[in-house]
């Protein structure tokens, strides 16, 4: 089957996973990076929107599924060994990040320290109430 064919060809580590760079369209800004199995890229593929395997629930999970803020696919694209993935997203809602941030990547080194450097957009309280 031609769908399968290009799972088939992803270099999945020992425990059936790829590392996926999500990436938004337009600013070319990273957002987060994650994991996905075989379910989670087909998945993606057939629904364009995200979705990933979490490792700490151990499940799939459709990014925005709790939150809302879901990302819209542009494309899928492997590297050359096919060993990692990256999704071009429109990021709906303009967060990212678990913590009400636009992207996880808030922490930049200055001097020897860790500071964050992106606002808190909205009280991740607000947004994921469990």
């Amino acid at each position: 089957m031609m769908f399968a064919d290009w799972l088939d060809r992803i270099r999945w580590n020992e425990d059936g996973l790829v590392p996926v760079v999500t990436q938004e369209t337009g600013s070319g800004r990273v957002l987060t990076v994650a994991w996905a199995n075989r379910e989670a890229l087909l998945r993606s593929e057939q629904t364009g929107e995200a979705h990933y395997w979490s490792r700490s629930r151990r499940k799939l999970w459709r990014k925005g599924e709790e939150s809302g803020h879901v990302q819209k696919l542009r494309s899928i694209r492997s590297d050359c060994d096919q060993d990692a993935v990256l999704f071009e997203v429109e990021q709906l809602g303009g967060i990212a990040c678990h913590t009400g941030r636009h992207s996880c990547f808030f922490l930049e080194l200055r001097d020897g320290r860790w500071v964050e450097t992106d606002p808190v957009l909205k009280d991740p309280q607000s947004i994921y109430k469990k």
